[in-house]
């Protein structure tokens, strides 16, 4: 068998493979979060989202909602060097995103059963 054939065998069960894969996964709730941000921002995803009255009457005074938080916590970076994951017995991260062109800041406290956010910032 010649080089070219068994590159043609080769490509040809590898996009079989790939089809397969794409109608097996198609429409399922997967995700490749591999990642440290991804991880940690899926994990506080996961839990009970709870807001401090000051971070209420905050998101107000900006025109901000709810929308805003997640939209920060699904798209956000966490910068781990202003976090500190280690901290018992709940960590407390950075996340910073984009919002409408407003740069934000959320300070999470994420414990075992529920995510807090502590503090909310928007950057110049």
């Amino acid at each position: 068998m010649k080089l070219i054939q068994r590159i043609g065998y080769y490509l040809g069960g590898f996009s079989l493979g790939l089809v397969i894969l794409a109608f097996f996964l198609n429409g399922k709730k997967t995700s490749c979060s591999y990642g440290p941000d991804a991880r940690v921002l899926k994990n506080i995803r996961l839990k009970k989202i709870e807001y401090s009255n000051t971070i209420q009457s905050q998101l107000h005074t900006n025109n901000l909602d709810s929308v805003a938080v997640n939209y920060v916590l699904r798209k956000g970076n966490i910068n781990f060097s202003e976090s500190n994951s280690r901290q018992k017995p709940c960590g407390v991260y950075m996340v910073e995103g984009d919002y409408n062109e407003k740069e934000i800041i959320l300070t999470v406290e994420n414990c075992d059963s529920i995510a807090t956010i502590t503090n909310f910032r928007i950057a110049n």
